[in-house]
């Protein structure tokens, strides 16, 4: 089984002070793990690997098949926690030019995650004649960025495959009795998959909201889900001395009082590049309210080297970087030495390319902690479906204590409805005129 490790020795945090958190932790865990499947809270991501629907999980891989079949273009509609996830996990495992390469299953693209008019005629104009799908993925069907975009598509399939054709192209991930998207799906009778009652949106990758698009893309879901599992088994044993999740948590928050208040999430991996989106939804929502949380950012290095790496090493002393260290890549090669040597390279031959990227990152860290920059590494065995599932699952977990800690409450999101408050009742919106 694919694992992975934390080591904290570069943030000079020691296990004594980690320690005089012990039984707050304890406290937390027993209360997170209470009742994870009641539907009055948010906790059932908790033991979702174990506890998932067997049922829906063989329709998700039937309707994944059928996609794969019939279509050359798989749209998947939603945003935030809707899409985030799956995306991430979708670009993290498959070709890096996967929808720009041969491949047996459909390309696939994003749409209902912002409102611009020439994004979508863009993705039209690309569809162009091709056979495409669509999952369209909202627990109410009312918000209004994926509402949008599905009204544009749904009436595009409509017209190119009839009614009866667009209910075969037309999958639903939303709740699973009320709200307008159910409505609209039992009168038309397209498929649906469920939104969990008890699971948020940034919470909800390895349900149905994620594993559908993930299925369609070729991945091995039951692999993924066994990589949850493997860190849900793992990750039990309350005690904070050897649960390394929880210890994650902690550190966080030691730093964060320290005035350490940006977390900085590094990858060397440009695979891994929509990971720290999802990362940053997860623990951008879970903890930034209340006048508090701690700033979650992200950069590809060495790419953000050479543009924010500047700032990193002198900028303001109120960050620290979380490392996330791919420790075997999945395909390598060896730099040849060249007679004529004009970039000065050949002190690199009979070297692999990951090799030099590993002592780029090395160098790096060492380099930031010199500048007080206190880093985290977790340690990746390798970058694949198990290894994956067990780091999401570490990340939502890791963000449920630590919001805790933090004193607030991690799965509710109060600020996000402002902004749509002043959205509506600039365009009108019946009910938001005063």
């Amino acid at each position: 089984m694919s694992n992975i490790k934390v080591n904290l020795e570069n943030t000079k945090i020691s296990m004594e002070e980690i320690l005089k958190y012990k039984e707050e932790v304890e406290q937390i865990d027993k209360i997170l793990r209470k009742d994870p499947n009641s539907e009055n809270n948010f906790l059932g991501w908790m033991e979702l690997p174990s506890n998932y629907d067997k049922e829906e999980f063989e329709r998700i891989k039937l309707a994944a098949e059928r996609v794969r079949k019939n279509s050359e273009v798989f749209i998947c509609i939603g945003i935030g926690g809707s899409y985030l996830g799956a995306r991430a996990v979708i670009e993290a495992l498959t070709n890096t030019f996967y929808n720009y390469s041969k491949r047996e299953t459909p390309q696939i693209l994003y749409a209902g995650n912002n409102i611009s008019a020439s994004y979508i005629t863009d993705m039209i104009e690309l569809i162009g004649d091709r056979d495409f799908s669509i999952n369209v993925i909202s627990k109410s069907g009312t918000t209004t960025e994926p509402a949008l975009a599905f009204r544009i598509f749904r009436e595009i399939l409509e017209n190119k495959y009839g009614i009866k054709g667009a209910r075969e192209r037309i999958l639903v991930t939303t709740d699973k009795a009320k709200g307008a998207l159910k409505q609209l799906s039992d009168e038309e009778g397209y498929e649906t998959f469920v939104v969990p009652d008890n699971i948020g949106g940034r919470y909800s990758v390895l349900t149905a909201v994620g594993l559908l698009p993930i299925a369609v893309a070729g991945i091995d879901i039951e692999k993924l889900m066994q990589g949850a599992k493997y860190a849900q088994d793992k990750y039990t044993d309350s005690n904070l001395k050897y649960n390394e999740c929880y210890q994650y948590a902690v550190v966080r928050n030691l730093l964060n009082r320290t005035n350490k208040d940006i977390e900085i999430l590094v990858n060397y991996e440009p695979k891994m590049h929509y990971f720290t989106e999802w990362w940053k939804q997860l623990f951008g929502e879970s903890e930034g309210k209340d006048g508090k949380g701690i700033f979650p950012a992200g950069v590809d290095f060495t790419t953000d080297l050479h543009s924010m790496g500047q700032y990193i090493q002198d900028g303001r002393r109120n960050l620290f970087e979380t490392v996330i260290n791919i420790e075997n890549a999945n395909s390598d090669f060896t730099i040849k030495e060249e007679a004529d040597n004009l970039d000065g390279l050949n002190y690199l031959a009979g070297k692999t390319m990951d090799f030099v990227n590993k002592k780029a990152m090395e160098g790096t860290i060492q380099a930031h902690v010199d500048g007080r920059v206190p880093n985290i590494l977790i340690n990746m065995e390798r970058l694949d479906e198990k290894t994956l599932g067990h780091l999401i699952y570490f990340f939502e977990l890791a963000c449920a204590m630590s919001g805790n800690i933090l004193g607030v409450n991690p799965f509710n999101q109060p600020g996000v409805e402002e902004y749509k408050k002043n959205m509506f009742k600039l365009l009108g919106k019946p009910g938001y005129e005063n």
